[in-house]
């Protein structure tokens, strides 16, 4: 291979090195903490925020809630939710996942979606009336309103709950929720003009998150924050992002406002858990994206059009709340047999989504039929290799004729000495002559960069990896090998560092460590640079990798050593195919006994 092809692999592999540690070198920048300032009286059809302080002056500030108000709960029981719903509000505040705990231990605490306002870190959803014409904040039911229960003990998947508020003015509320066996819940906000003169006023539903989320990845390499769909649009938008949109922290300065004539949806996603709010699938609304400065609340919002409301009559509006975890199969049967448009895609499957998506329904089958997931992952390396043999085999024979040139090329290179002109001269005639083809081996390795990062997507986001085992140690696909070199992989007794640790680069595992082995003897089979300094980059490019990939996530070093692994047996036996005799054992001796005599 000539030295501009090799230049070609050079610059692939480095470009690859420099994207995989990028997120390590440069890590998200931490949030600003901004002076709280007195929020600003907002316009009429403009819902506060659930704390949002009262301006007794202004028509439009919703009263606070009296002291001797007490706000009960209803209780949230299905098969896979846990919580309650707060009278305060209507607001759905606490909500937990019976199916997910925090760690792989068992005393584990399940995973708590949604907060309440008392909570550090609250996040919740709530629903109200913004009102219009004669009304005020006083007249419609917001983010303090004490409601009544009329019916529903506790909120079940057979049993709905249905609160009731009545103004004093002829307008009665009632807002029914119900839950499906999964993460839907559905809210329908009625109202009943029952006074002599007509009323103006608009449902809205909103989801508020107070500070960032505790647990708050911060990578490049996955979206968290605020999301949404407005017709055939997606729109992701980061805590970063999200805290550019106040300049003057009124509620709305400078929001982020679109108009929905369908399809659309709005919340936030986490990294593996969302919240969001859908109206129906042909219901037109306003989607809001906003955040205060003066509270730290970001905040999504779906208004709906005005309602006037004449005399006597009546008038409703459903909106679904997803609240859980972002499992394809579940979200996937909701966007086919709900209609929930383009809902899959809350799930961020990233650039190479036209890869990820089809790497991620095939590991999923696999998983399905294999019943285990790292299996799978060997399997589906299995199956990428088999897509990709007709490549290999041209490479790897190229590569085979390029290793029985070795000698001669060496010859040349002495020969021709600092004059590289007539190095690459002598070398095109060589290649010419044998009928080598130096750039037939680039391909496949270029190619298996996209797979790569499309597979580190699908190990990283999608939460079926969660806590996945796969044999022995290996508890979780999802996180580094937790083997160490430093306690002798569990024979000593003390714990191994963390991340957080500045040895923690040194704390290889069982895996890195096979990985860095399987590359170096994958390396072996491949010719030589004629660069020295390539050369050497290449020699210590298996080393480099081990300790970079000690701290990525098991089921990818698990991808690349059953790569590797793979493709060393192809590569050999083509080899041998070719008249070839690749002695790995033998280059491995002498490759040793080169370095020792350089050192000398």
């Amino acid at each position: 291979m000539d030295d501009q092809n090799k230049n070609l692999i050079l610059a692939s592999v480095l470009s690859f090195v420099v994207i995989l540690v990028w997120f390590l070198l440069f890590p998200p920048e931490e949030p600003q903490q901004l002076t709280p300032e007195q929020a600003a009286a907002e316009g009429n059809l403009l819902p506060p925020a659930a704390d949002a302080p009262v301006a007794q002056a202004a028509t439009t500030a919703e009263p606070a809630p009296q002291p001797a108000q007490t706000a009960a709960r209803i209780d949230i029981d299905t098969p896979r939710l846990a919580g309650s719903i707060s009278t305060m509000g209507g607001r759905i505040d606490t909500l937990s996942l019976k199916d997910y705990r925090q760690t792989l231990a068992e005393d584990s605490d399940t995973v708590q979606v949604l907060k309440p306002q008392s909570a550090d870190y609250a996040y919740f959803a709530l629903y109200g009336w913004a009102p219009g014409g004669d009304l005020g904040f006083e007249d419609v039911p917001g983010a303090n309103t004490i409601w009544t229960v009329e019916s529903g003990a506790s909120l079940t998947t057979s049993t709905p709950v249905i609160l009731r508020w009545d103004n004093d003015k002829g307008l009665t509320f009632r807002r029914t929720i119900s839950v499906d066996e999964n993460f839907m819940l559905s809210v329908t906000q009625s109202v009943r003009n029952n006074s002599a003169a007509g009323a103006r006023l608009a449902p809205y539903g909103r989801i508020e998150r107070h500070g960032e989320p505790d647990d708050l990845k911060g990578f490049f390499i996955i979206h968290e924050g605020a999301i949404r769909q407005t017709g055939e649009e997606l729109t992701e938008l980061n805590y970063k992002k999200l805290r550019k949109l106040d300049n003057d922290a009124r509620w709305g300065a400078n929001a982020d406002v679109e108009e929905v004539a369908g399809n659309g949806w709005i919340g936030f996603t986490d990294h593996y858990w969302m919240t969001t709010l859908i109206p129906q699938n042909d219901q037109p609304f306003t989607s809001v994206m906003k955040y205060n400065s003066a509270q730290d609340i970001y905040l999504t919002e779906a208004r709906m059009p005005t309602v006037d409301l004449a005399a006597g009559a009546s008038a409703e509006v459903t909106t679904r709340l997803f609240a859980g975890a972002k499992e394809w199969e579940t979200i996937k049967s909701y966007e086919a047999e709900d209609g929930i448009y383009n809902f899959v895609n809350s799930i961020d499957w990233g650039w190479f989504s036209f890869l990820t998506k089809p790497i991620f329904r095939l590991l999923h089958m696999l998983n399905g039929m294999i019943g285990n997931m790292g299996w799978a992952i060997i399997a589906l390396t299995l199956i990428i290799k088999a897509v990709l043999f007709p490549l290999a085999y041209k490479s790897y024979v190229s590569m085979a004729k390029m290793k029985e040139l070795q000698p001669e090329m060496e010859k040349i290179k002495e020969r021709t000495g600092d004059d590289r002109q007539k190095l690459q001269q002598e070398m095109m005639q060589l290649y010419k002559k044998e009928k080598v083809n130096p750039a037939s081996g680039c391909l496949p390795i270029l190619l298996q960069i996209p797979i790569f990062f499309s597979l580190y997507k699908v190990i990283f986001v999608t939460i079926e990896l969660r806590h996945a085992e796969w044999i022995g140690w290996i508890k979780d696909l999802s996180s580094p090998d937790p083997s160490s070199i430093l306690n002798l992989f569990g024979l000593l007794p003390f714990a191994t560092p963390g991340p957080e640790s500045i040895f923690a680069i040194v704390s290889l595992g069982v895996l890195p460590i096979l990985l860095g082995i399987s590359m170096y003897l994958q390396q072996k089979l491949n010719p030589a640079p004629t660069d020295p300094t390539q050369k050497m980059i290449f020699a210590w490019m298996p080393w480099v990798f081990m300790f970079m990939l000690g701290s990525f996530a098991s089921g990818l070093v698990v991808y690349w050593i059953a790569n590797n692994t793979i493709t060393f047996i192809q590569q050999y036996t083509i080899m041998r195919s070719q008249g070839y005799k690749p002695d790995v054992l033998g280059n491995i001796t002498s490759g040793l006994k080169r370095s020792s005599k350089e050192d000398k």
